[in-house]
């Protein structure tokens, strides 16, 4: 992984545009082939990325970016699609690489390992029609719980959690305004799943247009038995 702290600013040119005016940011240049741009606030969120695979290019200002101060220009281009990253470097601060090796990934505990694999084994709880992609779908942020596909042949992207909280809806939302980028996957929709779900946590979520879904744990296992319940 690669490491600047820069005096940029940065252009994105796709679907939507964005600008982000000069300031000084971290950029990161991931071994997967991805551009993250960070700044020193709004968590771990970045303000702006690109997506593997992508190329980036280094050429030299024009007249009028030199004498704006740029040192030089950053190209990153989506391989997929038409997207790209502009990044106007005005001062570099800091620049280093580092080797991470191979990650083991995000160990989940016990119950939400558990209810990953079995909504992935009874995937026709989300609707009938629904049919499943893959588990740990992984994205440039990260791995998604469940890649799914509904009835009509849509994306569904699942984050399942044991108790679903406001941080868990901010975690799928990162990982569907990623995954909608991908022209090979959108549309994407959102379900939360989850044994329960703060009324917080279902409010935000239903206001982004995600999905709330309670999962029952002793159900799923087969330890439920209806026909023995008193009410």
């Amino acid at each position: 992984m690669r490491l600047v702290i820069a005096r940029c600013s940065v252009d994105y040119a796709g679907r939507l545009s964005a600008h982000l005016p000069l300031a000084t940011r971290l950029l990161l240049l991931k071994a997967d082939g991805s551009v993250l741009v960070h700044s020193d606030s709004l968590s771990y969120k970045p303000l702006n990325w690109m997506s593997p695979p992508c190329t980036v290019a280094l050429i030299q200002p024009d007249v009028e970016q030199t004498d704006a101060g740029v040192t030089q220009v950053w190209k990153v281009a989506q391989a997929k699609t038409a997207d790209l990253l502009v990044i106007s470097i005005h001062e570099i601060l800091h620049d280093s690489d580092h080797e991470l090796g191979v990650d083991p990934g995000l160990q989940k505990d016990g119950v939400e390992a558990h209810l990953q694999k079995l909504l992935a084994e009874q995937i026709e709880l989300l609707g009938d029609g629904h049919r499943l992609v893959r588990r740990e779908y992984m994205t440039a942020i990260g791995p998604v719980d469940i890649l799914a596909t509904d009835a009509a042949g849509a994306s569904v992207a699942i984050e399942i959690k044991r108790r679903g909280d406001i941080d868990g809806v901010e975690q799928l939302t990162r990982y569907l305004e990623l995954m909608n980028r991908d022209p090979h996957l959108a549309p994407v929709s959102g379900v939360f799943a989850a044994q329960e779900i703060k009324p917080q946590a279902r409010t935000l979520a239903l206001d982004r247009g995600i999905r709330c879904v309670t999962l029952d744990y002793d159900a799923m296992r087969g330890l439920d038995d209806a026909d023995s319940r008193l009410f």
